[in-house]
């Protein structure tokens, strides 16, 4: 399916769905050859496009998904060309149940759609609500960065469920602030997952949606939902909050540097087996880094494990917070860093609204740490003040050495993650200017 979000696109899915033809959904966003790699990873046979995409004519032959397949998901390709996730019927059932009955989704229940078909969002906020009746409020892809658009759906749909990434609750919250009109009463649930909730974003949902349950979600487009958090809002709270307990089925473990099991407190990759993962992924040479299987137990086979390459520190009463991602981690001047942190310190600051961090050539220091910050509308900061925020709270050798100020949306990967390799492309100017 190559096209944007619409209800044309999601009828067409239902189609499939029907007739027990498997559709990959990739990002429309992806460059041609990036669609045609994981097209033939996955084995498509057809191509369905919009009048504003254009599509190439399957190559024949290559990868195929598993027979069960009910949707191919893809990644965000941050690291290069996107990888095809086959979900299986069965585990795409046993989730929609658990959401359903989580969030109370039934027939007629409003529920925002905000996240792109290719994400695993959707199978909460699409296909659980249509296969238990609900009504979901799909956002336009062309209004996805505007508050003012958000807010207003939100009113007009009288939203009860709404699930997203943080930086739809920073634009809903600042766009609120701005223009009042008073609280989402209609909110029961409100869910944010796919990055840290900066602290001042849930201040401000909290104002805003004050009948809503709040919740933390922790997930891969791989496993889907696997942890969750309900936020107590008579406690003051911290960035970055729990990940939660796991969801009913979800079993994780925590490996440190060294690969051994880890039991106490520490540091550690996460490892997940869910009963609403996909088998692998289509190319099977891409599956073996990723997805571990252990030992047959009882002459029966050993459970799938998926290494989600998310850095988690576990204190002394088994609660696991998140630090960031491993491929995240970088040296500067011999220090480690990790940019994910240094991101959500950013993000901590009342006029911030999105950051990204990365690397870039230094011809002194071998490489250079440095931020690309969007500001809030009409916000008067500066680097230099940016700057004394990231001090006050950052060990020196985490301090960025160039802060770019921006007023444009960052650009994101096609799962809406901040895209650091486009990042790098916008810092490089000003870090060559600056050397």
């Amino acid at each position: 399916m190559l096209d944007e979000k619409s209800p044309g696109t999601v009828a067409t899915v239902l189609a499939c769905l029907a007739t027990g033809r498997p559709a990959l959904l990739p990002s429309p966003t992806l460059p041609p050859d990036h669609v045609a790699a994981v097209m033939a990873e996955a084995g498509c046979r057809y191509a369905l496009a919009g009048p504003a995409v254009t599509a190439r004519e399957p190559e024949r032959g290559g990868g195929a998904v598993p027979p069960g397949t009910a949707l191919v998901l893809t990644t965000s390709g941050s690291t290069g060309i996107p990888k095809a996730v086959p979900l299986p019927h069965r585990a795409v059932e046993a989730f929609t149940g658990w959401a359903a009955d989580a969030f109370g989704i039934a027939e007629t229940t409003p529920v925002l759609n905000y996240a792109p078909l290719n994400f695993d969002l959707c199978l909460l906020d699409v296909w659980t609500t249509l296969t238990h009746g609900g009504q979901v409020v799909l956002v336009d892809p062309a209004t996805a960065a505007s508050g003012r658009g958000l807010l207003r759906l939100l009113r007009t749909h009288r939203v009860e469920v709404v699930q997203a990434v943080p930086l739809f609750y920073a634009l809903v919250g600042a766009q609120a602030r701005v223009e009042g009109g008073g609280p989402l009463e209609a909110v029961r649930h409100a869910a944010f997952t796919g990055d840290v909730m900066p602290e001042q974003a849930l201040a401000e949902l909290m104002d805003l949606a004050p009948g809503a349950r709040l919740h933390n979600i922790y997930g891969c487009t791989e496993t889907n939902d696997s942890l969750i958090h309900e936020v107590d809002r008579s406690l003051p709270q911290s960035a970055p909050m729990p990940l939660g307990r796991p969801l009913p089925g979800v079993r994780l473990r925590l490996r440190n540097s060294e690969g051994r099991p880890l039991s106490g407190p520490g540091r550690g990759e996460l490892e997940v087996s869910t009963p609403f993962q996909s088998t692998g992924y289509a190319d099977p040479r891409r599956a073996a880094e990723k997805f571990v299987l252990d030992p047959a137990v009882d002459g029966g086979p050993g459970a799938r494990w998926f290494r989600t390459g998310d850095l988690v520190e576990q204190d002394e009463d088994g609660t696991l917070r998140l630090v960031g991602r491993l491929d995240h981690q970088v040296k500067i001047r011999g220090v480690a860093v990790n940019t994910g942190e240094v991101e959500q310190v950013l993000l901590e600051h009342p006029e911030v609204l999105e950051a990204g961090v990365t690397t870039v050539p230094d011809p002194v220091e071998g490489r250079r740490l440095i931020a690309v910050v969007r500001l809030k509308d009409g916000s008067t900061a500066n680097s230099l003040d940016l700057k004394r925020h990231c001090t006050a709270r950052l060990a020196r050798g985490w301090v960025p050495g160039l802060l770019v100020p921006v007023t444009e949306p960052l650009p994101r990967t096609s799962t809406g993650k901040v895209d650091r390799r486009a990042i790098t492309r916008t810092a490089a100017a000003p870090a060559a200017t600056a050397s």
